[in-house]
């Protein structure tokens, strides 16, 4: 299976907890003013590559702390999505995924979708909402905008309400 990429970052110390291997995925319906990487944005840039090669590229760093996918908007492609975070955990049991989504956790439950709720099911962290400039707040930690949560997931999906994680 295939997923549409912009890049990739081994070694981010600013896309999560510890040292981690960072996709960004290709394509955003959210066109948030003032984003950080514009340059996803448009579905037919990037590239499409072989999730089995993004694997193995991270098989050659077996030291980082986890997974974080970013965008563009990794929740267009969730099939895909599922995929990775799948083969992810067949190589590393032990290490942690965070994504980064414009969508709220609300907005994505209100999908319905069995693919969404499987990759909640299967993920630590998620930091959602769309970036909103006149919300910047350059003492967050991961987020660039106040309204946006860092959920930690494995504890809201064994609850009836959002638990915030605090790094």
């Amino acid at each position: 299976m295939q997923i549409r990429i912009a890049s990739t970052i081994a070694e981010s110390i600013v896309d999560g907890p510890g040292i981690r291997y960072v996709v960004f995925t290709q394509g955003c319906p959210h066109h948030c003013p003032g984003c950080h990487n514009p340059s996803t944005h448009d579905f037919n840039q990037g590239k499409l590559i072989e999730i089995d090669e993004l694997i193995n590229d991270m098989k050659k760093y077996p030291y980082m702390s986890g997974l974080t996918i970013s965008g563009g908007e990794p929740f267009a492609q969730d099939v895909a999505l599922l995929e990775l975070i799948n083969k992810y955990h067949q190589l590393y049991k032990n290490k942690n995924i965070l994504i980064f989504t414009g969508y709220t956790y609300e907005e994505l439950k209100e999908k319905h979708s069995n693919i969404v709720e499987e990759i909640f099911a299967k993920i630590d962290y998620l930091i959602d909402g769309r970036y909103v400039a006149s919300l910047r707040d350059l003492s967050l930690v991961y987020r660039g905008s106040s309204n946006q949560r860092i959920i930690d997931m494995k504890k809201t999906y064994n609850n009836t309400q959002i638990v915030i994680k605090e790094f």
